[in-house]
């Protein structure tokens, strides 16, 4: 695999190509990264500004004024204490108990006793989520495993925060999506008031194939069965609004002793088991990484380290491809699914359980 010699993104990646140097065309258009660079800035600062009107308008209007997604990652971490700590807002945060690996669990405990912020934890049932998974290993779309779960995997559990929201009346879901999460097409900065007002979530391709009741179709928002009038919480992503860096994000969270050391607030040793799976199978059938774009977008934008990913990018490939150390998770992963690597497969065309999504 060759990477571009400044921003990483491999030649793998559709629309990627490398000139003799090793400069990819994207870094290579210095003119059009400006403008990219200049229109994103300009995006950002008018979120900012609406989340500043946003977060001072809902102070007060129930008894929590934001409900806040919580993984356990650094960044829905470090959320909690912008929103807590430095706004002093009134925060519920809440944790769907789905494939959380023990060291965010670790993060979330220590983050909560530090921060004394209200918290609710949902389990919902391991079996619907196994059925899932598995279907939707085996059927992914073109775009590859991490592109299906998340069109699938995230609405879940961004519903379940939806209808936390409404049942309490609370006014603002604030996620801790960093830039470029999650697919620009479902989100930038906020969810679009046709996508959480009117649109049903439950995908296509799950109510088309037939192996799924309707009880479990239910399992997905959709707002069109509400009661006419119910008061649906806007969706923002206020890292999308406030200037991003994510080695600044984990350093912080570090310092302000939410989570124990550095290794807790590394994504790699954070996030989801199943994340290890998805990227095994994309790597296996693209060649390269499946977050690698999303990365090497960051380091073109400066909101990311380099010199990093440079060492860590080949390194979690290699543990990946050979399921090892943390990628160990991969086997598990399997195993918990009744799955083997000849069972991921694409066999659905593009889009096929996306919602309808906002124009």
């Amino acid at each position: 695999m060759r990477r571009c010699a400044k921003c990483l993104v491999p030649d793998q990646v559709p629309g990627v190509s490398l000139a003799d140097d090793g400069v990819c065309n994207l870094c290579r258009d210095e003119a059009a990264l400006a403008r990219e660079t200049a229109q994103a800035e300009e995006a950002r600062r008018a979120f900012e500004l609406d989340l500043e009107r946003t977060l001072a308008e809902s102070r007060g209007q129930a008894e929590y004024d934001c409900l806040v997604p919580l993984s356990g990652g650094k960044d829905s971490i470090y959320l909690l204490y912008r929103l807590a700590v430095e706004l002093k807002l009134k925060v519920l945060a809440f944790t769907v108990d789905i494939n959380i690996p023990p060291l965010a669990w670790d993060n979330i405990r220590r983050a909560l006793a530090k921060l004394d912020i209200d918290h609710l934890s949902y389990s919902p049932s391991q079996a619907f989520y196994r059925k899932t998974f598995r279907y939707l290993l085996s059927n992914q779309e073109e775009r590859g495993a991490v592109y299906t779960l998340s069109y699938v995997y995230a609405p879940l559990f961004e519903g379940d925060a939806i209808k936390l929201a409404i049942e309490k009346g609370i006014p603002l879901v604030l996620a801790g999506y960093s830039p470029g999460q999650p697919e620009p097409e479902r989100m930038l900065y906020e969810f679009s008031r046709p996508l959480i007002c009117a649109t049903d979530w439950t995908p296509p391709e799950l109510r088309r194939c037939g192996e799924f009741s309707e009880e479990e179709l239910a399992r997905f928002y959709n707002p069109t069965t509400l009661p006419k009038g119910t008061a649906i919480p806007r969706y923002l992503a206020p890292f999308h609004a406030w200037p991003y860096n994510q080695e600044e994000i984990m350093r912080k969270v570090v310092e302000h002793d939410l989570v124990a050391s550095s290794k807790h607030a590394n994504p790699i040793h954070s996030n989801y088991p199943i994340n290890w799976l998805l990227m095994y199978s994309d790597l296996r059938t693209f060649g390269y990484n499946p977050y690698a774009p999303e990365f090497s977008t960051l380091i073109r934008h400066g909101k990311a380290n380099r010199r990093y990913w440079q060492i860590m990018g080949p390194v979690v490939d290699f543990l990946i491809r050979h399921r090892i150390g943390p990628a160990k998770e991969v086997t598990r992963s399997l195993d918990w699914l009744g799955m083997t690597a000849d069972d991921l497969r694409l066999t659905r065309a593009r889009g096929a359980y996306d919602p309808v999504v906002q124009a």
